[in-house]
């Protein structure tokens, strides 16, 4: 009853009620990534939802476009200016997310959703992360995320797929705030650095194992 109905309405209330309360926040944000960051002030990305289904993701910028002579955009690190680390150290640039979460894509808590090019290197077991919606913060995002490797980062998407309950979510509610005011990085999102080398681990190691 939770998972498949009230879970559901809940996410649909707290977003809108999150996106009123905080509309002074995400207009003074949105008028600080303009100027500090540049045009356009939301980075969107296809990102796989429940069933695998793509949606848009809205984040607020967190780099610039800054480019060499050559007219390539210069490395990750150079771009990341310390309003974008702020941004993400604070997991401010994730309250876009709440249109996700109004409009059905995402939950309020469920696996992050992660890069659609990772899709062909899910094992079977960690495909049912994606029977539920991706969410805003999650399981594995409270458990260490930026110090556990990918195993067990997608074994604590699958675990909390497998024991959602309203108690689950609470629970993992209570620990993002803790985490966040406690200023740790444990729930800062930091795509290039953490979620880069999913592909390329996997695909070696099909190619160690002959496949």
């Amino acid at each position: 009853m939770y998972k498949n109905c009230i879970k559901r309405w809940l996410d649909f209330l707290l977003s809108l009620c999150g996106i009123i309360v905080l509309s002074p926040v995400l207009l003074v944000l949105c008028i600080l990534v303009r100027v500090k960051l540049g045009s356009p002030v939301l980075f969107r990305q296809e990102r796989p939802g429940k069933d695998e289904k793509i949606f848009t993701l809205c984040k607020f910028r967190t780099m610039t476009d800054e480019k060499d002579e050559n007219g390539k955009l210069l490395p990750d690190a150079v771009r990341l200016t310390k309003f974008g680390k702020f941004l993400r150290g604070t997991s401010l640039d994730e309250l876009p997310e709440l249109f996700n979460i109004l409009k059905g894509d995402m939950s309020i808590i469920g696996p992050r959703p992660l890069l659609v090019s990772y899709l062909p290197y899910y094992s079977e077991r960690e495909r049912l992360r994606h029977s539920v919606r991706p969410g805003l913060t999650g399981l594995a995002q409270v458990s260490g995320r930026n110090f556990i490797d990918w195993d067990r980062r997608l074994a604590k998407d699958v675990e909390y797929v497998e024991n959602l309950t309203f108690g689950m979510d609470v629970k993992v509610l209570w620990m993002t705030v803790k985490t966040v005011l406690g200023h740790t990085d444990e729930v800062a999102e930091d795509t290039n650095a953490v979620e880069g080398n999913f592909a390329e681990i996997r695909r070696k190691r099909l190619e160690e194992a002959g496949e």
